[in-house]
């Protein structure tokens, strides 16, 4: 379990080593080849380097797990200078948040259509202890592990409606939801690290090569009977409006075969891709 400390400040310990460094100085200039002297000079200049191997520089987002003889210690999370028992062994874990930029991977999705998929994560460390001595190394692990997730989330659901009309959320259409899936997952996977999981968010989602073209001819198939099924509403609503109008106003009277035919040609001309070429007739309705 991460424990945090704050060591005593390093600039005390640094003046006193640069006071023993200059004390050793002036001792061996006056020596005079004594060795009671020359011992004290020596002692001094080996308690002050045992004092600077004591010496911490912590930059900021950044913290240092101290180990003594194989034994977790605390970790130092403030910036600036400290000093701890020299004995202590450090470990440097950086607190800054990190993006990862995972490859575009080719997975199956819920209905075995291959598909590139592709994620981007923000983490960063959250307990010092979990990611020095919980896991070989924290930063694999979370490459790793997000490469998992992502593929679980990819056979989890379909690509889009097409496949699975019944699916109340789709890679390409859950948005949000889909993100905030993948951040869980994440998060429980990333736990025993000591790693937060700040966002994560699908980057590159497309059909795999071998199947996007005829899934791009489907969804055009698709919009065009969509479009098309539109259209013949609309024009069978004005087919009717314009039957029911000319009997209102009893402009002209039409029997079942004009009514019929008619109905023809304003479909014909209302559903035709192309702009109709009008035709004058001289003659009367039955010519």
């Amino acid at each position: 379990m991460e424990k945090i400390i704050k060591p005593i400040s390093g600039f005390v310990a640094l003046s006193i080593a640069v006071f023993l460094v200059i004390v050793s100085i002036i001792i061996f200039a006056n020596a005079n080849n004594e060795t009671f002297f020359m011992v004290l000079g020596f002692l001094c200049i080996a308690i002050a380097i045992f004092i600077l191997k004591g010496l911490l520089v912590i930059s900021p987002n950044h913290s240092r797990v101290l180990n003594f003889f194989g034994k977790y210690v605390a970790t130092v999370k403030e910036n600036g200078l400290f000093f701890v028992n020299p004995f202590y062994t450090s470990v440097s874990i950086s607190l800054r948040s990190n993006n990862l930029q995972g490859q575009i991977l080719k997975v199956n999705d819920k209905m075995g259509n291959p598909i590139e998929i592709g994620a981007v994560i923000v983490w960063q460390v959250g307990d010092t202890y979990k990611a020095a001595y919980d896991v070989q190394n924290y930063d694999s692990y979370v490459k790793t592990q997000s490469e998992a997730a992502v593929r679980l989330l990819t056979g989890s659901f379909a690509y889009d409606n097409l496949e699975d009309e019944n699916a109340s959320i789709t890679l390409r259409e859950g948005g949000s939801k889909v993100n905030e899936i993948l951040e869980k997952e994440l998060s429980e996977r990333l736990a025993p690290a000591g790693i937060i999981i700040k966002e994560a968010r699908i980057s590159h989602l497309a059909y795999a090569s071998e199947i996007a073209g005829a899934m791009l001819q489907r969804q055009q198939a698709t919009a065009i009977v969509a479009a098309r099924t539109k259209i013949v509403e609309g024009a069978v609503g004005m087919v009717e409006m314009a039957l029911n109008k000319l009997s209102e106003r009893q402009i002209v009277d039409l029997d079942d075969d004009k009514k019929a035919a008619m109905v023809s040609n304003l479909l014909v001309v209302l559903c035709g891709e192309r702009g109709a070429t009008p035709i004058m007739n001289t003659g009367t309705l039955y010519q």
